[in-house]
């Protein structure tokens, strides 16, 4: 892969494939009406997730050629976090005018399954299908999903302004990571379904930045405020399995870490021009960078009509799907931009239809499809609950199986927290 990356930088001021041209910050997105404030990818990335300043859209990543909006909520104003669990009826938003807040929704029956109030302002919220995590700076609140009770609070964490965490979308291995040290890289490892530390990885010498598991909970990447070295850490034992270097002349901020769903490739965004895409197979260094302008995205990697896609979501409304050669790497091709702020169903953008021919050698590639997994092996969820094949769903003393979302009574109506300190509802 080039070298261990390849890279998918945006095009020249000149080029008809240049993210950066509509690029803003957050902060001047925000100020215009029903302007983009956040995005997220679902757990297997087959869902993209908005939030605007007059409330929050669904979209499903299911095809190249139409992004379809499968939800949109105006109910809520200025959300700042909004997150869906896979492709569920359950999504988690909150909004700058309650960002003690949380509010859980089945988008789909138009309810309201509860909302819990913190003590002070919600940074993050991490999912899968057993718990959902709360950070705060200074606390992380860890909940059971199938009824939303409280299970743990990890009080005086290290002060994490960020909100920096990461969870394990794997069910079954429910591992919490989040900073251990405001000064230091460490990796504090919690087990989320024994409710017990499980060990501290010494991952970097200065403050972390980003952190992101695979997803079957078996490999944690991170990087620090540096940027430079991004490491990979076998789970649940801390071992160091990769360090990959995507530069060396400066420091830049590393914005998001993924992996693909096969845990073969890594990939990092950061606030320069440029993705990197790390094989999981050689210790190589990356070249040089360019000099960081761009700001205000996350990436993914996602498996699309079967084939391996990068996409890149930025803070002007924007989602670019470019083509992934699994097999020999370079820089990815742009095939599709797609407009994230239009109103109703999506509509094609004909002016930013970019359809280039594709590499001759990724097509060789498609057509060995030697690393690419079909859809229908990776996980996922459902309404049904969303097992895999003979999937063995854990029994353990907090939760006794994935949660369905196909009856009103699998969660209580609504639930009411309102004095600063979850757990203490009362059922409605």
């Amino acid at each position: 892969m080039g070298g261990g990356t390849a890279r998918a930088a945006a095009e020249r001021r000149r080029g008809p494939q240049r993210p950066r041209r509509r690029a803003r910050s957050m902060e001047a997105a925000a100020e215009a009406p029903g302007a983009l404030s956040c995005f997220s990818y679902n757990q297997d990335c087959t869902s993209l997730a908005i939030g605007t300043t007059t409330g929050y859209r669904l979209f499903s990543l299911s095809s190249v050629e139409q992004l379809d909006q499968v939800h949109e909520s105006n109910e809520i104003p200025d959300v700042y976090i909004v997150e869906r669990l896979f492709s569920s009826s359950l999504v988690v938003v909150v909004s700058h005018a309650k960002p003690q807040q949380m509010n859980v929704y089945h988008f789909k029956k138009g309810t309201e399954i509860c909302n819990y109030s913190y003590s002070s302002k919600i940074l993050s919220i991490r999912l899968n299908r057993q718990r959902l995590v709360v950070c705060l700076e200074e606390s992380i609140y860890i909940h059971n999903i199938k009824d939303m009770k409280l299970l743990k609070t990890i009080m005086d964490t290290p002060p994490n302004t960020t909100g920096l965490c990461a969870l394990s979308i794997n069910h079954a291995n429910s591992y919490l990571a989040y900073p251990g040290s405001a000064t230091s890289g460490e990796i504090a490892l919690y087990d989320g379904n024994t409710l017990k530390t499980a060990c501290a990885i010494p991952a970097h010498d200065g403050p972390l930045a980003a952190l992101a598991f695979n997803s079957t909970g078996s490999k944690l990447a991170s990087a620090s405020e540096k940027g430079t070295v991004i490491r990979v850490f076998s789970i649940p034992g801390g071992q160091k399995l990769y360090e990959f270097r995507r530069g060396m002349k400066r420091y830049v901020n590393i914005s998001s870490l993924v992996f693909s769903m096969d845990s073969q490739f890594l990939c990092a965004s950061s606030n320069t021009e440029t993705v990197h895409i790390f094989k999981l197979e050689h210790l190589t260094d990356s070249r040089p960078e360019e000099p960081p302008t761009w700001s205000g995205y996350i990436c993914a990697l996602s498996t699309i009509q079967k084939l391996p896609r990068l996409l890149v979501t930025t803070s002007d409304g924007h989602l670019y799907i470019y083509n992934l050669d699994p097999q020999d790497g370079g820089e990815c091709v742009l095939i599709k931009n797609h407009s994230l702020l239009g109103s109703g169903k999506m509509e094609e953008n004909k002016e930013n239809d970019l359809q280039p021919p594709v590499p001759q050698s990724y097509a060789a590639t498609v057509a060995r499809q030697s690393t690419v997994p079909s859809t229908s092996t990776m996980p996922g969820y459902s309404e049904d609950g969303g097992a895999l094949r003979g999937e063995v769903i854990p029994e353990h003393e907090f939760a006794t199986g994935p949660v369905c979302l196909d009856d009103e009574n699998e969660f209580p109506p609504i639930i009411l927290c309102r004095g600063g300190q979850p757990g203490k509802a009362k059922r409605s």
